[in-house]
This record gives structure tokens, C-alpha cells and sequence, in this order.
């Protein structure tokens, strides 16, 4: 997650494909999307947050899935060809599943608390 948004911020261009055309501000859209998961990225990295943070990862992934799969179906694929589409979408679901994972605990506490 902080890698991702490093390269949000120092090669935006890289990510303006994946930002429908139709939506105003996508260059800012990208920027606030990087700072976000730098934060987040962050968050998982330290204890007191990581269960949290995880969820948080979780919902992201989730939200930038349907982007993944509409690569796949397209003719020119955002970033590289249809074999890396093809690859995204695998590894977003194992994101999504090392996030939970990693959430667990924030489960145990909610529970615990009812």
C-alpha cells in the first residue's frame, strides 16, 4: 500500500488510465488516493492500528476490484497488456484475503465487546 502510493504521487500519469474521463479532479483523485493508502499502508505496519487499517485496506481493494476486472474486458488494457489485467485481479483477491487475515483480531475485539 505504500509503495502503491508513492508511485501515486510521483508518477500519477501511471495510475490516470484507471480514472474513468468522465470524472472532474482526476489527477487530485489520484493524489488524495495515494496519501490515503501511504496512511493506510502505514497503519497496517503499526500495532494499535493494524486491525483497522486491514479492514480499511480491505475496503479499498474491494472498491478498485470492478476497475481490475473492467481491464480485462478492455481492448487496450490500462497498464500493459491483457496477461498483466489478467494477473491484477488474482493478486487483488489474494490482497483482499492477506487483509483479512490480518484483520482477524479487530474481529475478536468487536465480538468481545458485544
Amino acid at each position: 500500500m505504500v509503495y502503491g502510493g508513492v508511485i501515486h504521487l510521483i508518477k500519477p500519469d501511471f495510475y490516470l488510465p484507471f480514472v474513468p474521463y468522465f470524472l472532474p479532479f482526476r489527477e487530485e483523485i489520484i493524489a488524495i488516493s495515494g496519501v490515503f493508502e501511504i496512511l493506510v499502508g502505514l497503519g497496517v505496519l503499526i500495532p494499535r492500528f493494524r486491525s483497522f487499517s486491514a479492514l480499511v485496506v480491505v475496503g479499498l481493494m474491494l472498491i478498485f476490484l470492478p476497475i481490475h476486472i473492467w481491464d480485462v474486458f478492455r481492448s487496450d488494457p490500462a497498464i500493459g497488456n491483457h496477461t498483466a489485467a489478467m494477473i491484477r485481479v488474482p493478486v487483488q483477491v489474494v490482497f483482499i484475503a492477506w487483509s483479512l487475515w490480518i484483520a482477524t483480531p479487530f474481529y475478536k475485539f468487536v465480538k468481545a465487546s458485544n
